[in-house]
């Protein structure tokens, strides 16, 4: 949960939850540490879903895309986003409102994992005969300008 306002310092994390706890707002808090507010804003955003287990620093989790779902869908209903959030277990209210923006935007479709890494090459063997004669092609087009390059320098040189 903790250790994703980057700005901030450990001490400087522990000593706003303290802060907080005392009742001091996040933008005192700021002021008194002499750091920018946004960061204070966030921590202390989490700091009351999550009280002092901020500042536990917990391994990034993944949720399911049945997960989002539902959260993202009670909170399109109207939900209390603190308490989906809370319930939910997330980091913070902000990860649900950027699962609902790909919601509104792209559909529920945009909460299914994407696939990772670069998408595996055919083998030639797959190849239909169109695609094999665009590759042929494509390398032919790469090494003909590689060669007229290689002609254009050499001619350049004997010039000298």
């Amino acid at each position: 949960m903790g250790g994703n306002d980057t700005s901030l310092t450990g001490a400087q994390r522990v000593a706003a939850v303290e802060w907080f706890e005392g009742g001091v707002s996040d933008w005192a808090t700021a002021r008194r540490l002499g750091v920018p507010r946004t960061p204070v804003k966030r921590l202390h955003r989490r700091w009351l879903l999550h009280g002092p287990e901020v500042l536990v620093d917990e391994p990034r989790r993944s949720y399911s895309f049945d997960v989002k779902r539902d959260l993202v869908r009670r909170f399109l209903a109207g939900e209390d986003p603190d308490v989906l959030a809370r319930e939910g277990g997330l980091s913070s209210v902000l990860l649900l409102r950027k699962w609902a923006g790909l919601v509104r935007r792209d559909g529920e479709d945009a909460l299914r994992p994407r696939p990772r890494g670069r998408p595996r090459a055919k083998r030639d063997d797959e190849l239909t005969e169109l695609d094999r004669l665009r590759r042929e092609n494509e390398l032919l087009r790469a090494e003909n300008a590689y060669l007229g390059k290689l002609r254009a320098l050499q001619a350049q040189q004997r010039r000298r």
